[in-house]
């Protein structure tokens, strides 16, 4: 769908005229304001193929209800006339007048980016554990709805309120319960506006799916689906939870029986807030279409995320400390954890205190704190699970080793069509263990320093190490049979195994080593330099890598910081890529009552500084860290060739300068 035009476009020209004559003048920054932002842009708030999304909102806000323990029931009623109702039997949602804004609090909820009753977190907050984050979903569903009307009971009263596309044109109004009303809840009905979505349409299955598996999180809890123009009305209510859900959608038979169990932390635990830990059930089959569903706080997480990966692997590790106590692995055998994890059908229901998502919509999970929480409950559970039934250990283990053998064997094809002539390897490369592309990464790291503290962190199956010393020499203008005079280079070429060659050619990819390789520098200025003369490097003499999208940058944290306790979180290490991140992290600390200066923070130097184990938890850890993949973006390879001329080419020093007086207004320096 086309979005709605902004007035506060900059316009262009090919003549740079004055800025007084351009029509860019102090009148032309345009401030949004209220709901604004979400009609202008509705795609960084929602989905906008349909309304489902903004309906779930609402219904995130009843399932919060039924996580803290209010209410029973929940129901959702697709109404002839194009609206959706939710209606719960919670609290209902407070509509006196706020203490610091003097507005009816139900009205700041629906009408106001960021204003929740999810913020606090502590002990007595209103929701210890919520889906709702950053106090900005009901509003946009307000925003993108024609007309919203709300009705809160509690106390004895009833109040209600009416939105037009975010605007309130019936004010508040509170009159005493009727015989017959709830005691206590919130109604919410809303008409989406059509003109925001690609179709007007919910989808029924998705529909039908999103309130059976709330059904299935809330044990005990009613979930009903009215439709008024057919009149058909269907209800869930799970007390087998997980497991019956799982089994009723299983794919194949099952190997083993379902593993289920859950953990939660308790108040004396060091690493993790009170209430915190992961419910799950697993399936293992051998054919079929795994199913995979997660959730955090009921909220559900279809691209998966950390909390995914800590399932992972603590499966994966119980399962190959099984396989290792009973000598099950044939020799010659290596375990990865997609051997486990191919398998797996799934459902996961994590709670996490304060689950940090990937966009607006919640449908990854990005804490890095996750994976070591379900992995921390999942393991021992499996460990001991296994040990106690060791005949179905043994079919497990037996399913894994046959997906290993296969993975090798299929592996060992692709190493034979590579040809037998291939260099010798540097003597500094570190190499990793497996043969297989699409796992393989190598990691350039600045410095022999930091190559040790890689070297020791590393997962040794899969990650390589290629140290290098000092700076890399600037390749824009070398040419290519003159490369190899240069160990660091000549090393790089033969390590990943593709020979330099242009962006016209066609060079011999078969002996490529490595799916991915990874520029590792300091976070700092030199290592900013070193990554701009690596990526010089690669986009100048070796650019099919970057085509097929091999090249990667790597960010490892320039800053950490050691928070106290706060509330039910214990203390801990938390890592910052720049400046930037380093205030919002302290924002967040303020937020959350620690008192100024309570925390410590440290830069680090470099990446030597570092030890093996935070270099994997920021920096290595495929869970956990952060890759940014390099790509030329819309620009074509003349236009980016042209720009790094200007900025790496020996005689354009009045060129560069000229980009600088353009352009270093928007650069921060770290000094």
């Amino acid at each position: 769908m086309p979005e709605k035009p902004t007035s506060a476009n900059r316009s262009s020209s090919a003549a740079a005229p004055s800025a007084s004559g351009s029509g860019y003048s102090e009148s032309s920054i345009r401030v949004l304001k209220g709901l604004e932002p979400v009609k202008q842009r509705p795609g960084m708030y929602t989905r906008t193929d349909t309304p489902l999304h903004i309906i779930q909102e609402v219904l995130d806000n009843s399932a919060d209800e039924a996580l803290a323990g209010y209410g029973k029931k929940l129901r959702v009623t697709l109404h002839a006339d194009g609206s959706v109702a939710v209606d719960d039997d919670g609290r209902g949602i407070p509509f006196g007048l706020h203490p610091e804004e003097k507005a009816p609090v139900v009205e700041l909820v629906f009408t106001r980016l960021h204003a929740g009753g999810k913020f606090d977190k502590g002990k007595g907050g209103a929701y210890s554990f919520s889906g709702g984050l950053h106090g900005v979903g009901v509003s946009v569903t307000n925003a993108l709805s024609k007309r919203l009307e709300v009705a809160s009971y509690r106390d004895g009263k009833v109040a209600r309120l009416v939105f037009s596309g975010g605007d309130v044109i019936e004010k508040l109004k509170i009159t005493p319960a009727r015989e017959g009303d709830r005691k206590s809840g919130t109604s919410v009905r809303a008409w989406p506006d059509a003109s925001y979505f690609e179709s007007p349409l919910l989808p029924m299955p998705e529909l039908t799916h999103l309130l059976r598996s709330k059904a299935v999180l809330m044990p005990g809890v009613t979930v009903t689906l009215t439709v008024e123009k057919t009149k058909e009305s269907q209800s869930w209510i799970y007390k087998g939870g997980l497991r019956d859900y799982l089994m009723q959608t299983l794919n194949g038979e099952p190997v083993i029986p379902l593993f289920e169990g859950e953990g939660f932390a308790d108040a004396a635990h060091e690493s993790f807030a009170e209430g915190e830990g992961a419910s799950w059930c697993v399936a293992f089959t051998e054919d079929g279409q795994p199913v995979r569903e997660s959730y955090v706080n009921l909220i559900p997480t279809s691209a998966g995320g950390t909390h995914e990966s800590g399932l992972r692997d603590g499966l994966f590790t119980a399962v190959k400390s099984f396989i290792e106590l009973h000598a099950l692995l044939p020799k010659g055998v290596k375990l990865l954890p997609e051997d486990v994890f191919a398998r797996a059908s799934y459902v996961l229901s994590a709670k996490v205190l304060d689950p940090q998502f990937q966009g607006q919509i919640k449908e990854r999970l990005n804490s890095r704190d996750a994976v070591r929480l379900v992995s921390n409950f999942v393991r021992p559970t499996l460990e001991l699970w296994l040990n106690q039934h060791v005949d179905y250990g043994k079919k497990l283990a037996e399913l894994t080793i046959r997906a290993a053998q296969w993975r090798q064997k299929a592996g060992q094809k692709v190493e034979k069509r590579k040809g037998s002539g291939v260099a010798v390897l540097p003597g500094k490369l570190t190499d990793c263990e497996s043969r297989d592309l699409a796992h393989n990464e190598v990691f350039l790291v600045e410095g022999d320093s930091a190559g040790g503290s890689a070297k020791m962190g590393r997962d040794k199956e899969s990650q390589a190490i290629l140290p290098l010393r000092g700076k890399v020499l600037n390749t824009w203008e070398v040419e290519r049979d003159r490369l190899f005079a240069n160990n660091e280079i000549h090393d790089i070429a033969v390590a990943i195994g593709v020979d330099p060659h242009g962006p016209n050619d066609t060079p011999d990819m078969s002996g490529l080593r490595y799916g991915k390789v990874c520029i590792l520098s300091d976070a700092d200025v030199d290592g900013s330099h070193i990554q701009v003369l690596l990526l010089t490097l690669f986009f100048r003499h070796f650019p099919k890598l970057i085509e097929a999208g091999n090249l990667y940058v790597a960010r490892p944290p320039l800053f950490r910081v050691d928070a106290p306790a706060r509330g039910k979180k214990p203390a801990a290490k938390v890592y910052a890529l720049d400046a930037g991140e380093l205030t919002a992290i302290l924002d967040k600390l303020r937020k959350d009552g620690v008192k100024e200066g309570a925390w410590s923070i440290s830069r680090f130097k470099g990446l030597g500084e570092m030890s093996a184990e935070q270099l994997w938890e920021t920096t290595l850890n495929p869970d956990t860290r952060r890759l940014l993949p390099v790509q030329l973006g819309n620009q074509d390879f003349l236009q980016t060739e042209s720009l790094i001329t200007k900025l790496m080419g020996k005689g354009e020093a009045a060129a560069r300068r000229e980009l600088m007086e353009l352009h270093g207004d928007a650069v921060e320096i770290d000094v």
